[in-house]
């Protein structure tokens, strides 16, 4: 066994103990620990699993991988993400938890006083959930696949089996309690060789400083003038102004991922493990501290990473690179199918530049950059296999959080809240566990059929969560009138417009894979692309729902007292869960 594998074995199969450790320490033994960690979770703590379970494979993966290749417009990732978290932790979050349910769509049930608007919440939630996960799946292929060695798929049935143990034992609980492990874990993954590579590069060893400092090599070029020669020398958009479509697509993508984060319910449920509405806002503030710490070195790894590609590929002195000569992570990387070579010319040399029937490149996948960035910049094998675990860590932490949200919805909203009311709470955490099982099977099966790649899927899912979810709750809270067929009707007409609409330009999702982020089609509305669409479908949603509650009776004076008690501030106390 050479040394890479063995430290990567070391890495990966050191957390993975401390994962099943961790679950059969706190497992859930009744559905208050199996959805909410029995509501006594510290803000410290909830706020770095808040961290991990925020930070998915998408974060750690994936949005360096588009900063690199998108430059300027792969800042809606940061900008949407970032923003939409500070919208949940002021708008949403505290006077959710002052309300004291488990999951989103009783919130939506009893604030809009109907069982039509809570299994409308479920099937919004499960909809947004599962095209979430699919990404997750794809970033544990993609770590394993090239980690362990082991092929896509028996990667993906490995992380399966590691999801499967802890949240289906653990619930909330264990979930909580592993995340904040795997935030340890997928920090230091990320931070240390961003450390390295700044050091080699700028001299400065804190990467978000090394962004924008000189070169290392006395040139006094700075660095990302040097990145934007580069790239435009070969005929690609210049690193440091490229957008993302046009301006108006770049705005709608940024509002859509930022209300889907309000959205997403496998983050409003952790606010539901602190024992406060205070101890809500606490954590949120502690988690935007532990977010930050990743999200705002995410554009030094990404820019970093495209020039270390460059210098190692393109044309230096006027020589390409030699294929027979390639370094050893490019065969790696080969090995895996994301990075393809074909010599169109016949001359034996690499030819990667803007103009497709010229570039010999024919696929570098972005989802590998960060991956295969230690390598590239030839740093430590115990860096590179600590990168792998850290990758492992953001996708399982985000999936076992998105499980446990699809089970509640189903065994806690459907099963107990609807079609049987009189399930004893044994049946419901037997049935809660027995229906995330369910859900890993499902979603390792889209796993191992991802459409397009990580990132992209999940900012559909964004899309979804913010064309359904996220009006429902701003109204439930903002407005005392709001009726529950205004309501239902702003849910359904807002998802279902998002998703005639990425239906109608599937081919661009589901055919053209990791292109469609760099091509603008003609049929695009207003050229705003289907994963940015959700914004667009809020604006239906929010349009609807008023339209309606203008034209029917506003929602009962119980109601309106109810929304005025969930927002008043005074007399917090901890919230009973009563089921």
């Amino acid at each position: 066994m050479d040394e890479l594998r063995l430290y990567t074995w070391i890495a990966v199969g050191g957390t993975f103990a401390l994962y099943f450790f961790i679950a059969w320490w706190a497992r859930a033994g009744s559905t208050s620990d199996f959805y909410a960690a029995g509501g006594g979770v510290t803000p410290l703590q909830n706020g770095m699993a808040i961290g991990a379970d925020w930070m998915s494979a998408a974060s750690f993966i994936s949005m360096a991988g588009l900063i690199a290749f998108l430059g300027y417009g792969g800042s809606v990732f940061l900008m949407g993400w970032t923003g939409g978290y500070v919208l949940l932790a002021m708008c949403l979050a505290p006077y959710m938890r002052k309300h004291g349910k488990f999951t989103v769509p009783e919130f939506i049930g009893d604030r809009y006083y109907s069982r039509t608007a809570r299994i409308v919440a479920i099937v919004c939630l499960i909809i947004a959930s599962m095209t979430y996960i699919i990404g997750q799946m794809k970033g544990v292929g993609v770590a394993f696949s090239r980690f362990l060695e082991v092929d896509y798929d028996h990667g993906l049935y490995i992380g399966m089996g590691v999801v499967f143990v802890y949240s289906v034992l653990g619930g909330m609980k264990g979930i909580t309690y592993t995340q904040i492990a795997q935030y340890c874990v997928l920090i230091m993954a990320y931070t240390i060789p961003a450390i390295f590579i700044s050091l080699q590069l700028t001299g400065n060893p804190i990467p978000q400083l090394g962004l924008g400092s000189t070169l290392a090599d006395g040139s006094g070029v700075y660095l990302l003038d040097k990145l934007d020669m580069v790239v435009t020398d070969l005929g690609f958009k210049e690193y440091t102004t490229g957008v993302l479509g046009n301006s108006v697509n770049m705005f709608a993508y940024t509002l859509s991922l930022m209300i889907g984060t309000a959205g997403l319910p496998h983050v409003i449920m952790r606010f539901f493990t602190v024992p406060s509405v205070k101890a809500a806002r606490s954590s949120a503030g502690y988690a935007l501290v532990f977010i930050a710490l990743l999200y705002t070195v995410a554009p030094a790894v990404g820019a970093m990473a495209r020039l270390n590609l460059m210098n190692t590929i393109e044309p230096v002195a006027g020589q390409n690179l030699e294929y027979a000569e390639r370094p050893q992570w490019f065969k790696d990387w080969e090995k895996t199918g994301l990075l393809k070579f074909e010599d169109k010319n016949g001359d034996g040399k690499v030819q990667y530049v803007a103009d497709a029937d010229t570039n010999e490149m024919v696929k570098v996948d972005r989802d590998i950059m960060v991956l295969a960035n230690p390598a590239i910049a030839n740093l430590p094998n115990w860096v590179i296999a600590l990168v792998a675990a850290g990758g492992l860590a953001a996708a399982l932490s985000t999936a076992a959080g998105l499980l446990l949200a699809i089970s509640s919805s189903i065994s806690h909203d459907l099963m107990k809240g609807i079609l049987t009311p009189d399930m004893s709470e044994k049946n419901e955490l037997l049935t809660g566990r027995i229906v995330m099982t369910l859900s890993i099977l499902l979603s390792g099966y889209l796993g191992l059929n991802p459409p397009g790649f990580a990132a992209g899927t999940v900012a559909l899912a964004f899309g979804l969560a913010a064309s359904s979810i996220f009006p429902a709750l701003m109204m439930g809270i903002f407005s005392k009138t709001m009726n529950s067929k205004a309501a239902i009707w702003g849910m359904c007409s807002g998802i279902g417009a998002t998703l005639l609409y990425v239906f109608q330009h599937k081919g661009i999702m589901f055919v053209k894979g990791t292109e469609f982020l760099g091509d603008m089609d003609p049929n695009w509305f207003m050229g705003i692309s289907p994963e940015a669409f959700g914004a667009v479908g809020a604006l239906i949603n929010f349009t609807v729902a008023f339209v309606i509650l203008k034209l029917s009776a506003p929602a009962p004076q119980e109601i309106q007292d109810l929304v005025t008690n969930f927002r008043t501030p005074h007399g917090e106390v901890a919230a009973a869960h009563d089921h």
